[in-house]
């Protein structure tokens, strides 16, 4: 699954940076038709990660990803085949919500098979996907420098046959046991299977929607970053790219060495208070890159830059593992699909809260700052020691936990049986 997650990134990095390129040369589509497409195909994908999870609670989850990545591959390859604009929509939007179930399955496949190793699983994931990431980008730069129709065509034809790819490997991955469908050692029939359901855990909702706070980490580094550089600070403009690369560098650098911080439920519970710490200095430092001349500026964007991705490294880590340990293993599935809502909404939310914060000046982003660290706190409280109450309507859980879960249902957090803790 490694293997698919690199492969993916590079057809994600060869495409992304040339689609918007695609629909204005190619598609001949206005900007502002360009943004209302892209702004409904994330509504709709929205719907992804809670639909893909509920479906690897019932059906093997390989085979559900491979359904999920030919779908995309279908969604993108039918872009070819129209310029109608209502089409262009409909496909883009198609191909949206098994992107966003793809991330859901995929870090359920890695939560399945890793069992208590699932953090340093993920980590090295995440250090792999970086990696594809920017060999694809490369790629696609270099494609770019062509900039005729046909080269977009060929980045878009790329990026289907990565998907097809992808489907093939994920056939030869093993099936991992699903604890939603083994329970105490027995092999049961979905329909008797407890009907635990997310969306009335009330403390996962909540642990939920502070998560969409906290993810916001991305549109600041992609979003926020350049359009403050450019329009606030004496910065050159050519650090913009630059933050881009040294926070790919430091994930792949430091994502690894540091999920050993993060390996209980009660260690990525600790991880909460320097995420906060990071966020703060993070919004500081981009305040003060408005003062002093360019080598100031650039020094203090750099300082924001490691930090907020020290707080992205580290809030990886510590979401990862608290969302997979909330969760009973009988619903694992419908409840990271909830988990995946956040990262969803983020990436609709995110781009417009950054702009607002870019428009206000050098005081939003302490405030900024200041906001994301209290959720920290807020989050950090919210997961602490407590015994989790079944949902009304919920049968009492009486089972063995499954390998990929961290906690039986909502134990105590650092009461988890067999697992070594790192300090």
């Amino acid at each position: 699954m490694l293997v698919v997650a690199v492969v993916d990134k590079i057809g994600t990095g060869l495409w992304t940076g040339a689609a918007t390129l695609y629909f204005l040369y190619v598609a001949h589509l206005s900007i502002a038709q360009i943004g209302l497409l892209m702004g409904l195909s994330g509504v709709l994908g929205i719907a992804g990660p809670p639909l893909g999870g509920r479906l690897a609670d019932r059906f093997p989850v390989t085979r559900v990803l491979v359904l999920a990545q030919l779908a995309r591959g279908a969604a993108l390859l039918a872009l070819l085949a129209t310029d109608d604009y209502v089409l262009l929509v409909v496909f883009s939007a198609l191909g949206a919500l098994p992107d966003r179930a793809s991330s859901v399955l995929t870090k359920l496949f890695a939560a399945r098979a890793a069992g208590p190793e699932r953090v340093r699983y993920q980590a090295i994931q995440r250090t792999a996907a970086n990696i594809g990431w920017a060999v694809g980008a490369a790629g696609a730069a270099a494609a770019l420098t062509v900039g005729s129709a046909t080269s977009y065509r060929l980045l878009l034809l790329a990026n289907v046959a990565s998907y097809a790819l992808m489907a093939v490997l994920t056939l030869r991955c093993a099936e991992p046991p699903a604890p939603s469908r083994v329970v105490a050692g027995t092999h049961h029939p979905v329909d008797e299977i407890s009907t635990r359901t997310p969306w009335r855990d009330r403390r996962y909702l909540s642990f939920t929607a502070t998560e969409v706070w906290l993810f916001l980490d991305d549109s600041i580094l992609q979003v926020g970053f350049p359009l403050w550089i450019v329009h606030a600070t004496d910065a050159p403009v050519g650090l913009a790219p630059l933050v881009l690369v040294l926070n790919s560098v430091l994930v792949v650098a430091l994502q690894v060495p540091l999920s050993r911080f993060g390996s209980t439920t009660a260690a990525a519970r600790r991880l909460l208070l320097p995420i906060g710490a990071a966020l703060l200095t993070g919004g500081a430092a981009l305040a003060a890159s408005v003062s002093g001349g360019p080598w100031f500026s650039t020094a203090a964007v750099l300082v924001a830059a490691t930090a907020f991705t020290l707080a992205e490294i580290l809030h990886s880590l510590s979401s990862w593992e608290l969302s997979v340990a909330l969760a009973p293993d009988e619903a694992q599935g419908a409840y990271l699909g909830v988990h995946g809502l956040a990262q969803s909404a983020q990436r609709s939310l995110g781009p417009v809260v950054v702009g607002v914060a870019v428009s206000m000046g050098a005081i939003a982003w302490p405030v900024l700052g200041a906001t994301l660290a209290v959720t920290c706190l807020v989050q950090h409280r919210l997961v602490g020691p407590s015994t989790r109450t079944p949902p009304r309507g919920a049968p009492p859980a009486s089972r063995t936990p499954g390998p990929g879960s961290g906690a039986a249902g909502f134990q105590p957090v650092g009461e988890q049986a067999g697992r070594s803790r790192t300090p």
